[in-house]
């Protein structure tokens, strides 16, 4: 017989309506790349591309590639991911639980099955110039 307390974590499914019913649910964050994340996301999603999550696994680079707010996470807060289709969140899931978080979740179909339910998102309307000014996204 398996102790609970023994269990290495591990990554749950969550469909997005299993996730919008949750009372208290978990940091959402989605690992898409921003010009996707900006088209529309799921409402209070935080931003952080599947790309800067698997270089958080690399110490040299992380101080330069992944934001403070990530690195300062701790492992037992639960972290929910969502990209476009489910393809992306699950390899930012199993990286997460390599990293010692320990309360991963993957949103399974993604931002299309998320619409595709008629749940609600958001659109980033302004986008920022290289020169650091915000301007409208037409």
């Amino acid at each position: 017989m398996t102790s609970i307390a023994n269990s290495k974590p591990r990554v749950i499914d969550l469909s997005p309506q299993e996730f919008n019913q949750l009372s208290n649910p978990p940091r959402l964050i989605d690992v898409r790349f921003q010009g996707e994340y900006n088209q529309f996301h799921a409402p209070n999603a935080i931003n952080l591309s599947l790309p800067r999550i698997l270089m958080n696994n690399t110490p040299w680079l992380r101080r330069y590639v992944v934001p403070q707010w990530f690195q300062e996470l701790p492992q037992d807060e639960p972290i929910a991911l969502i990209c476009l289709t489910a393809h992306r969140s699950p390899i930012a899931a199993k990286q997460l639980i390599k990293a010692g978080f320990n309360k991963v979740y993957n949103i399974t179909g993604g931002m299309m099955e998320w619409q595709k339910l008629g749940l609600p998102t958001v659109k980033v309307n302004k986008v920022t110039n290289v020169k650091g000014q915000i301007t409208n996204d037409k």
